[in-house]
């Protein structure tokens, strides 16, 4: 069955830098999961609803939201499985927990806290 695990998160002033990490495990079949599919970040900050930042698609192309753009750049290394949010000029606005996503699986969030 496979996993998805986010690692990166942390405490960071406003203005820095953070990459996050979303690791898929399980089988070699359910790890390509991460080259084969749509990858999205997302993220909840308390009392709000869960909004996306990035996507990812098979093929490379990426959106962001637009309150990212120019600051978050979200990749993808298929050879690891893993998919990364690298989050510049991170703002107190960004803090949240951070949940990586594909279709219906999702992993259990990392937190991001900026301060000011």
């Amino acid at each position: 069955q496979v996993r998805l695990m986010e690692s990166g998160g942390g405490l960071v002033q406003a203005g820095g830098f953070l990459r996050l990490s979303c690791v898929a495990s399980g089988s070699i079949f359910d790890r390509r999961i991460i080259s084969t599919n749509v990858m999205a970040w997302y993220r909840q900050a308390p009392g709000k609803q869960r909004e996306l930042v990035a996507t990812i698609r098979s093929g490379g192309t990426t959106n962001y939201a637009e309150s990212v753009k120019g600051r978050f750049t979200i990749s993808r290394d298929n050879a690891k499985n893993t998919v990364y949010l690298q989050m510049y000029s991170l703002k107190p606005e960004d803090t949240a927990v951070y949940y990586c996503n594909c279709g219906s699986l999702w992993g259990q969030g990392t937190q991001v806290t900026v301060s000011s």
